[in-house]
C-alpha cells in the first residue's frame, strides 16, 4: 500500500504538489529595519509592472519573456474592479486564475494591484454601472459646486461596494492560493486628485468645520479645526485623512480573509515638503503627509513613492523620505528608460524590500517621455544586471540588510563621487573608470571609457561585520579608507563568490591589478566580499 501511495504521489503534477501551504508573507520590521518575510525567510522582490491593461490573458503572456530578460522575480499585475464585478453583484475572478496559473508556470511571485475607486486619481477601472451613477456613487464637489473627476472619499455607497468585490478577490486568494503566489498587495493605486485640494460638497464641509481626529493630533500634536491645524495645507490635510481612512477600510476588510501585505502608493509631485494643493495629487501618500496616512491607515503596512522623475537628485530625496524606522521602503513603479535603472542600488542601499519598474511587457505600449520608448536591450541590460547579481544572493541579501547596515548610491547627473563611513571605514564610489590606472594619468594615456557619461552604475553596500562588507554593484570603482585618518588600514583581502545555503562560498581572490586601483565592478554580476584591516 506504501509504495501505491509513493507512485500516486509521484504521478501527481508538479503544480498539484505546489499547492502544499506556505507561511502568509508579511512585514517585520526590528531596530528601524525592514524585510518581507516569503515562505517563512526574507525576500527581496525584482519585479517588473506590466501596463495598466495588461490584465488579461493575452497581453500577459508579452510580459514574461522582458520579465526573464531582466532576472525578475517578481510582477506586478492589476486587476480592476470593471472585470470583476462588470454587473453588480455578479462576480468573475476568472482572470486571477489566469494570473495565478501563468505566474506559477514562470515562476514568478506576484503584487497584486486592486484598481478599485481610484487608479491615477481616476475612476476609470471602476464598473459601468459605477461610472454612470453619480448619485448613489458620487463625485468629488469642487468650490463652485462643479462635479470633479474622482470618486469623493465621503461615498458610503462607493466604499461599502468597492469594500465587497475586494473582499472577493481576497477570498478567492484565500482559496486558491495556498502557497501565497501572491505575496503583497495594493489596495488602490495612486489615490488623490488633481486641481482639487479636497471634496467640497455640504457633507464634506460640514466635517472639516470640525476639529481633527483626536489619533490625528496625539500623532502630530496639531490641534483645532483642519485650518487652524494644518493651515494652507488644511485641505489637502483633511482629504489625505479621508482618502487613507477610506483605503484602510479596503484593507482591514481585506486583511480579514486572508493577511497579505499591504501597501498604498504615491503619485509625487516635486520633492519639496509642502506641494501645491491644487498640483499636487491632494489625498494620495507623498513624503509630507505621511504621519496622517499612517494615523488613519493603520492596516496599511506602508506607503511607497512611484517614481518617474529623471533627476538624480529628486530620486535620492525621495528614497530618503520614504525610507523611515516606520515604513519599509519599496519602489513600487519607476520609469524604465536606461537611466532610472542605476536607482535599484540607491533603493537596495536604503534598506528596500522591492523595486519595479513599470511597463515591462512587450505589448508595444511604452509611456515616453515618462518612460523609454522602446524595451531594447541598451534600454533592458543595464536592469537586468543588478538584477541577475543580487538575485544569485536574493534571500541572503534581504536577511543580511534586514540584520546590518547597508549604505546605496547611483551615479548621480553630475558624475560626482559618492561617499560614506560605515564604523572604521570611509568608502567612495567613483564612476567612469577604467578597471586599471587612474584618470589623471599623464604618462600613460586611453581613451575616456565609453561608459563615462552615460547614466549607469552604482553600488550597494552591506556591512557585516566592523571590517567586512558585501558588495554588489557595476560601473563603478570603490576605494575604502580609514574614518580616523590614519594610514594604517588597508584592503586585507576581496573575495569574489556566493552564498549557499546561508553562508558565503569564495571563487578567487582578487589581487594585484584587480585591486591596486580601487575595486572595480563593471559589467557583470558579481559578488564581493572585502575585508579591511590595520596593521601596528
Amino acid at each position: 500500500m506504501k509504495l501505491v501511495a509513493a507512485a500516486l504521489l509521484a504521478a501527481l503534477p508538479c503544480t498539484a504538489l505546489a499547492q502544499q501551504a506556505t507561511p502568509v508573507p508579511k512585514i517585520v520590521s526590528k531596530n528601524g529595519r525592514h524585510a518581507l518575510i516569503v515562505d517563512g525567510a526574507p525576500f527581496t522582490i525584482l519585479g517588473g509592472q506590466v501596463n495598466n491593461s495588461s490584465n488579461y490573458a493575452a497581453p500577459l503572456d508579452a510580459a514574461w519573456a522582458v520579465l526573464d530578460r531582466v532576472h525578475a522575480n517578481t510582477v506586478e499585475v492589476p486587476i480592476a474592479w470593471q472585470q470583476v464585478e462588470p454587473v453588480e453583484g455578479r462576480f468573475d475572478l476568472s482572470f486571477l486564475q489566469t494570473l495565478l496559473d501563468a505566474a506559477r508556470k514562470h515562476d514568478k511571485r506576484v503584487v497584486l494591484l486592486w484598481f478599485g475607486t481610484w487608479k491615477n486619481t481616476s475612476f476609470a477601472y471602476t464598473p459601468d454601472w459605477v461610472k454612470l451613477d453619480n448619485r448613489r456613487f458620487p463625485r468629488m464637489k469642487t468650490k463652485d459646486g462643479k462635479d470633479h473627476g474622482v470618486l469623493s472619499a465621503h461615498g458610503a455607497a462607493t466604499l461599502a461596494a468597492d469594500r465587497r468585490a475586494f473582499v472577493k478577490v481576497m477570498e478567492y486568494l484565500r482559496d486558491h492560493d495556498a502557497q501565497n503566489t501572491v505575496i503583497l498587495v495594493q489596495p488602490e493605486n495612486e489615490t488623490g486628485s488633481y486641481r482639487n485640494p479636497r471634496d467640497y460638497s455640504a457633507a464634506a464641509n460640514a466635517l472639516f468645520a470640525k476639529p481633527i481626529p483626536a489619533v490625528l493630533a496625539a500623532r502630530t500634536g496639531k490641534r483645532g479645526t483642519w485650518t487652524e491645524a494644518f493651515g494652507a495645507q488644511a485641505d489637502r490635510a483633511f482629504n489625505s485623512w479621508y482618502v487613507a481612512s477610506y483605503v484602510d477600510a479596503i484593507a482591514a476588510a481585506g486583511k480579514a480573509i486572508k493577511p497579505l501585505p499591504m501597501y498604498v502608493n504615491a503619485a509625487l509631485a516635486g520633492p519639496s515638503n509642502v506641494p501645491d494643493p491644487d498640483g499636487v495629487a491632494s489625498g494620495g501618500p507623498q513624503q509630507d503627509v505621511l504621519d496622517i496616512w499612517k494615523a488613519a491607515g493603520p492596516n496599511i503596512d506602508f506607503a511607497a513613492p512611484d517614481i518617474y522623475d529623471r533627476a538624480s537628485a529628486n530620486v535620492v530625496q525621495y528614497l530618503d523620505k520614504y525610507a523611515r524606522p516606520d515604513n519599509a521602503l519599496m519602489v513600487p513603479e519607476i520609469g524604465n528608460a536606461r537611466e532610472f535603472h542605476r536607482f535599484f542600488y540607491a533603493a537596495l542601499g536604503r534598506g528596500a524590500i522591492g523595486y519595479a519598474p513599470f511597463g515591462l511587457d512587450a505589448t508595444g505600449y511604452f509611456n515616453y517621455p515618462l518612460g523609454a520608448k522602446d524595451l531594447d536591450d541598451a534600454t533592458l541590460e543595464p536592469l537586468a544586471l543588478p538584477y541577475a547579481a543580487i538575485g544569485s544572493i536574493m534571500r541572503d541579501w534581504a536577511r543580511i540588510a534586514f540584520e546590518h547596515p547597508t549604505w546605496g548610491a547611483a551615479k548621480p547627473d553630475d558624475g560626482t563621487a559618492q561617499a560614506t563611513v560605515m564604523g572604521d571605514w570611509t568608502i567612495a564610489a567613483s564612476w567612469g573608470e577604467w578597471q586599471f590606472g587612474m584618470k589623471d594619468w599623464t604618462w600613460l594615456k586611453s581613451e575616456p571609457a565609453p561608459w563615462g557619461k552615460d547614466p549607469i552604475g552604482g553600488v550597494a553596500i552591506a556591512q557585516l561585520s566592523a571590517n567586512e562588507f558585501l558588495i554588489v554593484g557595476d560601473h563603478v570603482r570603490l576605494n575604502f579608507g580609514t574614518a580616523d585618518g590614519k594610514p594604517n588600514g588597508l584592503v586585507v583581502r576581496v573575495e569574489e563568490g556566493v552564498f549557499r545555503d546561508g553562508k558565503w562560498v569564495m571563487a578567487r581572490i582578487w589581487n594585484g591589478d584587480q585591486t591596486d586601483y580601487g575595486i572595480n565592478l563593471l559589467d557583470r554580476p558579481q559578488i564581493l566580499k572585502v575585508t579591511m584591516g590595520r596593521y601596528r
